[in-house]
């Protein structure tokens, strides 16, 4: 495999070149709002391969990146050949995660709400500094 691993340890390999054998997980459910976060932000978690590009974690992932169309994606190429440690970091990758509780969930859409629809007095706010900055940014200009 050649090697491009960026400062992150991360590679961009051919969606197409990714080996995907048997999987614990046989329903991958919707895809749809994974493609739609990936189609908004990217890619947030590379998937995991080994050095023979055979899928570790990130199936749903991988998956989506190909409905939409996408030639490359990010991988973390993990030297592990043998089969029970592929095995485990697969479990570990669809167990090992805690999902935000309720009360944590709707805290977070508050916030978004507040961020999206501030109030009238804050827009007003920030129209006059950004004028001001416009301002001031063409007189340093000329």
């Amino acid at each position: 495999m050649k090697d491009l691993r960026d400062r992150r340890g991360e590679i961009e390999l051919g969606v197409d070149s990714i080996l995907v054998r048997r999987r614990i997980r046989k329903n991958l459910g919707d895809l749809s709002p994974l493609m739609e976060s990936m189609r908004r932000y990217g890619l947030m978690n590379p998937i995991v391969v080994n050095s023979n590009r055979q899928l570790i974690a990130g199936h749903r992932r991988l998956e989506s990146a190909r409905r939409l169309g996408w030639a490359t994606i990010a991988a973390r190429v993990v030297d592990r050949d043998d089969e029970a440690d592929r095995l485990e970091m697969e479990i570990d990758e669809n167990t090992q995660r805690k999902n935000l509780s309720t009360d944590e969930l709707a805290e977070a859409y508050i916030r978004l709400d507040r961020l999206k629809n501030p109030p009238l007095l804050k827009r007003i706010w920030v129209a006059i500094l950004n004028f001001f900055q416009r301002i001031f940014r063409r007189r340093k200009a000329t």
